[in-house]
């Protein structure tokens, strides 16, 4: 059983890891290997370190890195499709804040009764939020992205069917009436659980503690609430943590340096061209490598 469970670890790994990319040590006297028609410049040793750390941490450095498939270089647009990755889980972890905030103000309190009475709009701000991040987020199996999407819309689906089916008939908000009647989640529940894969795979790419302690604070709490076999000091408790930790969590991603929610871009690239392509390309990687990638490369 140990080594079923030791393979299956190492098999999710080896899924939702990046590749360790590094820098290219090719010689760029002959041609690069190249998976798109734009040209990949090479950064020359020139520029002061003063100069490129504030390049990297722009997102525009424009060093070569040498990926499974080839070299590739973080564009402008990678750094614009991480930077709004990003906002919409800044955009997500506020407004779940702000919206759970209102449980531990007192009754009677102004901002409590300004935030309870927004918390449907809260909700839908934050969940726009995470589906942007889902549209944006790289994941080398495009199944396994399709299927956090594919969990999101439903939630949505199911968020809309909730509140116009039993929430208006009891004259009751969405959030309110999920809070007070638990089947609610249901409906609602796999947008969580669409956040959970999120924060499972962030966890399992980058080591965070954060990500992977809400990798169970989230459905753990839901569940409780779901079966009601949770007291409501142990709920707010929890809720509690998994708002500190959605705050880290957040706050930490603007700390990673640009090229690491890319990932291994030359995997990108390899998967969006044609068979034919990639064959092509997959026998002139195996002659230059001398075999070495019909060894070590299943696509």
């Amino acid at each position: 059983m140990a080594v079923v469970n030791l393979s299956l670890a190492s098999s999710a790994t080896r899924v939702l890891v990046p590749p360790t990319t590094r820098q290219s040590t090719l010689n760029y006297n002959s041609p690069p290997i190249s998976l798109s028609p734009f040209p990949l410049s090479h950064s020359h040793a020139s520029s002061s370190r003063q100069i490129g750390r504030c390049a990297r941490a722009l997102g525009t450095d424009r060093t070569v890195y040498q990926g499974v498939y080839g070299p590739w270089s973080v564009q402008d647009e990678d750094v614009r499709e991480v930077i709004l990755y990003r906002s919409g889980l800044v955009t997500a972890a506020t407004s779940f804040v702000l919206g759970a905030t209102s449980v531990f103000l007192p009754e009677g309190n102004p901002l409590a009764d300004i935030i309870r009475h927004q918390l449907d709009i809260i909700y839908i701000v934050g969940a726009g939020g995470l589906g942007l991040s889902l549209v944006l987020i790289h994941i080398y199996v495009t199944a396994i992205k399709r299927f956090l999407q594919a969990l999101w819309v439903l939630g949505v689906i199911g968020s809309i069917g909730a509140y116009f089916a039993l929430a208006q008939l009891l004259d009751e908000g969405l959030v309110e009436y999920v809070v007070r009647h638990p089947v609610g989640l249901w409906l609602v529940g796999p947008v969580f659980a669409a956040l959970t894969g999120l924060v499972f795979k962030e966890g399992l790419c980058y080591g965070k503690l954060e990500a992977g302690i809400l990798t169970f604070i989230i459905p753990g709490l839901l569940l409780g609430h779901l079966s009601g076999l949770m007291d409501d000091g142990t709920k707010v408790s929890l809720l509690g943590v998994w708002m500190a930790l959605f705050v880290v969590f957040a706050a930490r991603k603007f700390q990673q340096p640009i090229k690491d929610d890319i990932g291994d871009k030359s995997v990108f690239m390899f998967n969006a061209l044609p068979e034919e392509e990639k064959k092509a390309l997959l026998e002139k990687l195996d002659r230059k490598l001398g075999g070495a990638i019909s060894r070590k490369i299943d696509y």
